[in-house]
């Protein structure tokens, strides 16, 4: 494994459960998290110390997005619908009931929210009338997380039953592949920022690696202990982050699919369970984690 130096810059505390949603901002100096308290915290790269509440829900949130365009910050209240904040006013401008399901997953598409939920049924929103364009049952088992590739206009879904579904956005979500091959349940899944490539992780800790032009499987690797949870490409493509029940980061060169490091709490002062989600911030390239052990940690990579 390489030489890369990691330096633990921050532990941030204050959610009182696991903390299972992380996204950032529109302006990447921030970034939010959503816990089993029903909160939702805005953090300051800057000043990463003073977390500020955004939103106190009486379920836990699973999936946070942010709506670019707009400066908004969708929230996924489990088992009711979405919560819609103006981060520049900081208040909840509009909300809509979607379901009594749980909420894992929540993409902003131009003028539409994309929501998974847990029986399997993509939920198209329009931002405009703020009312629900159409529902599409995928699958009777959950949808866990997605990805669009901007380019090719293609979405990636990856759900517990095993497979990775892309449908063409163009063709209003028509269907162009399903993956198989994972043996259990798809948490993570992300294209690389040319959309070469599609990398999706699972339950079953394996990683693989799928070209885009035909989503014929390139690679397949036992990348952890446990179930990988999530991954996030580094903004340049070349490296990505995985996370995973199993306590640890890894950290991944891109291109040979190599493991460069492994970051947990015997070597770095890691998270002590499990860690959900993990973003390579663009505004500091640093890595954020954060973890069932109810805090987050920030991380400089030296590569």
């Amino acid at each position: 494994m390489s030489k890369i130096q990691v330096n633990k810059l921050h532990t941030l505390t204050g959610h009182n459960d696991c903390i299972y949603a992380l996204a950032e901002g529109p302006d990447p100096r921030f970034f939010y998290t959503g816990a089993g308290d029903g909160m939702v915290v805005e953090w300051d790269l800057d000043k990463p110390k003073d977390g500020k509440l955004v939103a106190k829900l009486p379920h836990s949130v699973y999936a946070l997005a942010v709506d670019r365009l707009r400066n908004w910050l969708i929230i996924g209240h489990n088992f009711e619908g979405i919560h819609v904040i103006d981060l520049q006013e900081n208040k909840e401008i509009w909300s809509l009931k979607l379901t009594d399901q749980a909420i894992f997953h929540i993409t902003v598409l131009g003028d539409e929210i994309l929501v998974g939920t847990g029986d399997g049924v993509l939920t198209v929103v329009d931002i405009q009338s703020q009312a629900v364009r159409k529902h599409i049952k995928l699958s009777s088992k959950s949808i866990r997380v997605m990805d669009v590739a901007l380019k090719k206009m293609h979405l990636a879904i990856g759900l517990s039953d095993h497979t990775v579904k892309i449908l063409d956005l163009s063709e209003d979500f028509k269907p162009i592949a399903n993956l198989t091959g994972h043996s259990n349940s798809v948490f993570a899944l992300s294209f690389s920022p040319d959309e070469e490539l599609l990398i999706s992780g699972a339950r079953d800790a394996h990683l693989k690696f799928w070209e885009t032009n035909s989503y014929t499987q390139k690679e397949n690797i036992i990348a952890h202990m446990y179930a990988i949870n999530y991954l996030s490409f580094r903004e340049d493509g070349a490296y990505f982050v995985t996370c995973s029940m199993d306590k640890s980061i890894k950290v991944w060169d891109t291109q040979q699919q190599k493991l460069l490091k492994v970051i947990d709490k015997a070597r770095n002062a890691g998270h002590g369970t499990s860690i959900n989600k993990v973003i390579w911030s663009t505004y500091s390239q640093d890595v954020i984690s954060v973890s069932d052990d109810r805090t987050i940690s920030i991380w400089n990579l030296e590569l």
